[in-house]
């Protein structure tokens, strides 16, 4: 048998960094806090549910990030998904198009539709989306760097075929701090992105207001190496830096706090990532409430998408990562998330095919129909163990937040790179763990199989569809008014010089059909490009 089954007493400490008690009362839940911040579900401070009936008034939105190479191919999978019963797109961009680059740039070269769908002008928008009904399916855009010039193109694209701002729904990922911190595709220097950000708040919140042009997202923060308590915690950081930002020009938090989203992660342990959440609800509320001065329900609300994240999965045995993914869409509905965002068994190592995008939709469905995930709201509550992890979980998150703080702010501690090293550290020191067999990863260092190559499909790179993207290009470049191009552009760069709101001049700049390589370059003669410092330890 295996020595970690016979073991019967071991220390057993989660990834948090909290130890695990054998057995959990009612006298561990009032130790760590008792009931102050539990309530009723919807109703402050939300720990159990933002909506009073939650599931049993509307299962979660589904969604999987889909995207790649053009934006013909996309369209047709979005399709696919949409037929098979999904209920939200949650849109892949390549790489060329987050950091700013038309496909035809030098720097393009080998990656135009490789990660996901190119897009160059607003044409490719209107490809992207033909027979979608924007009233019918929520898009969210994952786009952070480029997310001034893709919200303009997306709000353009609507209005053009007669859907009304004012009612459009939808979300921009828009979170640029986690991206010097987890991703890279960042552009611009800190404090300008952060400035670029508050636009996109401040423009949608005037002529979009159901539109959610922010998704603060923890989930890259935990896949690049922070725990699960760091991980809201430093997204609750970044959400009160971009709202700080927008306050400081006059808004009040309650005019635009009820459309800031956060985009969360779910791999490793259940009863941890359940209290995570919960506890991250309780914490935001309290936040917005006591911080803000928030009035608005919805303004205290964790709006949150949440789905399996890519860390968890493994390229060993990748049949298993349809159990993962499974527990992990368990794991998002007991938590009591708005947006379901199951990753596939192939997402470890390619784009997910459409076999594996449909297991992972029939997966969130068969929770819906067959499960009774949608019977009751927060089953989870009461339980003294979870109900003692949520409280354990909230006030090391607050600690956490308070360590931000004490060291000057996010902001300073983004820009000097000094977040990015503490979660490289944690990433590094992880791997040595894994690779030692200190932290178990079924099929990886636990419970191999001896197989010399795994069986495993990867989605082909067609170069002729980047070659094909590069020539439509060049034909709206052609056939375009050149003069009217010139001047919207212009204005982009006069806005940018001022200081004030870029967002009208980029929405007209994209109605004329100026490319995303094309604004990029202006709004970077003006700001500058970001420099990532280098941290020796």
């Amino acid at each position: 048998m295996n020595d970690r089954l016979k073991t019967a007493q071991r220390k057993v400490v989660n990834e948090s960094g909290i130890e695990i008690q054998q057995l959990y009362t009612a006298q561990d839940v009032q130790a760590s806090g008792g009931d102050a911040m539990l309530g009723q579900p919807g109703a402050y401070p939300f720990t159990r549910g933002i909506h009073a009936e939650m599931y049993r008034k509307q299962p979660w939105t589904m969604r999987q990030y889909t995207g790649f190479g053009n934006a013909a191919d996309t369209n047709q999978r979005f399709k696919y998904l949409i037929a098979n019963g999904q209920t939200g797109l949650n849109v892949a961009f390549d790489l060329p198009t987050q950091c700013g680059l038309d496909s035809d740039d030098p720097l393009a070269d080998g990656e135009v539709g490789r990660v996901g769908m190119a897009i160059d002008t607003l044409r490719d928008f209107e490809i992207a989306f033909d027979g979608i009904d924007l009233d019918k399916v929520t898009v969210s855009l994952t786009i952070n760097g480029a997310a001034v010039v893709l919200i303009a193109m997306y709000l353009a694209m609507a209005e053009r075929r007669g859907f009304d701002l004012k009612s459009l729904r939808g979300t921009a990922q828009n979170d640029i701090l986690k991206e010097f911190i987890g991703r890279g595709t960042w552009i611009f220097p800190v404090q300008p992105s952060i400035k670029l950000v508050g636009d996109t708040i401040e423009y949608c919140a005037q002529h979009a207001p159901k539109y959610s042009p922010v998704s603060v997202c923890g989930y890259h923060i935990r896949e690049s190496g922070a725990n699960p308590v760091q991980e809201m915690a430093y997204a609750f950081c970044i959400a009160k830096a971009y709202a700080d930002e927008v306050i400081a020009r006059g808004l009040s938090v309650d005019e635009f706090a009820g459309r800031l989203s956060f985009n969360f992660n779910i791999f490793g342990s259940l009863f941890e990532q359940v209290a995570k959440f919960r506890a991250g609800r309780g914490l935001w509320a309290k936040i917005m409430h006591e911080q803000y001065d928030a009035k608005k329900p919805g303004s205290m609300w964790l709006r949150m998408i949440a789905g399996g994240g890519g860390g968890g999965l493994t390229f060993e045995q990748p049949e298993l990562n349809v159990v993962r993914g499974a527990y992990y869409a368990l794991i998002s509905a007991l938590s009591g998330a708005q947006t379901m965002a199951l990753c596939c068994y192939d997402e470890a190592y390619t784009i997910p095919s459409e076999y594996a995008q449909r297991i992972s939709l029939r997966t969130m469905q068969l929770l819906i129909e067959e499960m009774g995930l949608c019977d009751t709201v927060d089953p989870m509550g009461g339980s003294y163990y979870i109900e003692t992890l949520t409280n354990q979980m909230r006030t090391d998150m607050e600690r956490v937040m308070a360590d931000v703080d004490a060291r000057g702010g996010i902001k300073k501690l983004v820009a000097s790179g000094e977040v990015q090293a503490d979660v490289s550290r944690q990433a590094y020191q992880r791997q040595l763990d894994i690779d030692s067999g200190t932290f178990r990863k079924v099929g990886v260092n636990c419970y191999k199989i001896e197989e010399k190559d795994p069986q495993v499909e990867f989605h082909p790179y067609n170069l002729a569809d980047a070659q094909a993207q590069v020539t439509r290009l060049n034909e709206v470049r052609q056939t375009r008014d050149a003069a009217a191009v010139a001047t919207a552009l212009q204005a982009v760069q006069q806005a940018a010089r001022s200081g004030t709101n870029v967002m009208p001049a980029v929405v007209e700049a994209v109605k004329a059909y100026a490319s995303v390589g094309e604004i990029t370059q202006v709004l970077t003669g003006v700001f500058g490009h970001y420099q990532e410092p280098v941290n020796v330890y």
